[in-house]
């Protein structure tokens, strides 16, 4: 099988965004499929796309500069951007089918023009809902777009030969909407192999001698809410010095984070903030970290998430920390491998916290559990697995 790959923001062990495509497109060629990725860099360049092939994998990188920080239109622009010349370049590359990961949901239009003018079937993969979680938070207002939108959505789905969705939350939501017989649940991916190399470091001048610590290392937008981890620390700083938080990463919310961090005078004291690291050296990272976190906004449509930093956390054998209800706030007391905070800190959820992360037979007992959980359910063995099975049904449906 020829396998077209189409992902916006395709990442490399050396970069700081996710990996998951990356890691699937390698077992994908180590498992026989031939792969092509349409990508994006964000980059500037005096050529519109850059060819190469990398491990096995040939890549096709269009020249198109994104930030978290851009504003939602600007965002918008990108997205329809990627959109038009990854249509007209899916259309020229020999396929069996396509695989086409959001966000955001104008990637399926590249993947629907190829269905309609070549037939090739496509495996739609939902990592945000969308246009629900924008629409859910009031992003999104206008009803005319709105009704569009989810038009577009639903005629996806419909044309989809399989939706991928990455949590069961997010297949919940999909077919409370639109009922299918299509959805196959392939979470997030815990890189167990990967998260036990720390071999690559880097120098963080702070001691952690005994301490305790909690890290964030993702990005620092609207829906993450970081501002919940300075409210976290510094009422947990009243109780306990010895508690700290590294916060790395970048977003649109980063500065503000930093001031109010500032403003609480308790930045660089017991909470640190440093520039986004490269995905490979994240191993190193947890081995120094007592627990790892991952945090959204008080919104309940996003609880469906199925964020990185969940499944980094667990590969890397520690106890993760949340503040949300959802399927996650489930997996976590289920196998006690973690620590479910409210939305909102009290002085009480404080002392309770300042609790948990000094008892040290609990953590040493839920890194265990993280660990196995990550292995059990959450392998890239297992994924690829699920993936595989999907790609036999449409080779077993084109040859009808």
């Amino acid at each position: 099988m020829k396998l077209l790959y189409i992902h916006q923001y395709f990442g490399f062990p050396e970069q700081s965004i996710g990996t998951r495509s990356y890691d699937l497109a390698k077992s994908f060629v180590r498992r026989g499929i031939q792969v092509v990725v349409i990508s994006s860099k964000d980059e500037k360049g005096e050529r519109r796309w850059e060819e190469y092939e990398r491990e096995g994998i040939q890549f096709y990188m269009l020249n198109c500069p994104y930030e978290n920080s851009m504003s939602f239109g600007k965002r918008i622009e990108t997205f329809v951007r990627f959109m038009w010349f990854a249509t007209w370049k899916a259309l020229k590359i020999k396929c069996d089918c396509v695989l086409a990961t959001s966000t955001p949901l104008t990637i399926a239009v590249p993947a629907l023009v190829r269905k309609w003018i070549k037939g090739t079937p496509f495996v739609f993969e939902v990592r945000d809902v969308w246009p629900e979680v924008p629409v859910k938070m009031g992003i999104i207002k206008n009803r005319i777009l709105i009704k569009l939108l989810y038009w577009f959505e639903k005629l996806v789905y419909k044309n989809a030969f399989a939706i991928v969705p990455l949590s069961v939350g997010m297949e919940s939501n999909i077919e409370k909407r639109y009922p299918n017989k299509k959805s196959v649940v392939i979470p997030n991916i815990s890189e167990i192999n990967r998260f036990a190399n720390i071999k690559n470091k880097i120098s963080i001048d702070v001691s952690l001698t005994g301490k305790k610590m909690l890290l964030y290392a993702g990005t620092f937008g609207t829906v993450n809410g970081v501002k919940y981890v300075v409210d976290l620390a510094y009422e947990t700083g009243k109780i306990d010095t010895n508690v700290y938080y590294f916060l790395f990463g970048e977003g649109k919310e980063k500065e503000e984070v930093v001031e109010y961090a500032r403003g609480k005078g308790i930045l660089n004291k017991i909470i640190y903030i440093f520039p986004p690291t490269a995905k490979n050296v994240l191993p190193y990272l947890y081995s120094l970290c007592t627990v790892g976190s991952s945090f959204v906004i008080d919104n309940p449509i996003l609880w469906d998430n199925s964020a990185n930093k969940f499944f980094d956390t667990l590969a890397a054998g520690k106890p993760v920390v949340i503040n949300h209800g959802g399927w996650q706030a489930e997996v976590i007391k289920e196998y006690d491998a973690g620590y479910v905070l409210p939305t909102k800190i009290t002085k009480q959820d404080a002392r309770l916290f300042v609790e948990y992360i000094n008892d040290e037979n609990r953590i040493l007992k839920q890194s265990h559990n993280a660990l196995e959980l990550a292995k059990k359910e959450y392998s890239l063995d297992k994924a690829v697995q699920k993936y595989m099975n999907v790609f036999e049904r449409v080779d077993n449906n084109c040859l009808r």
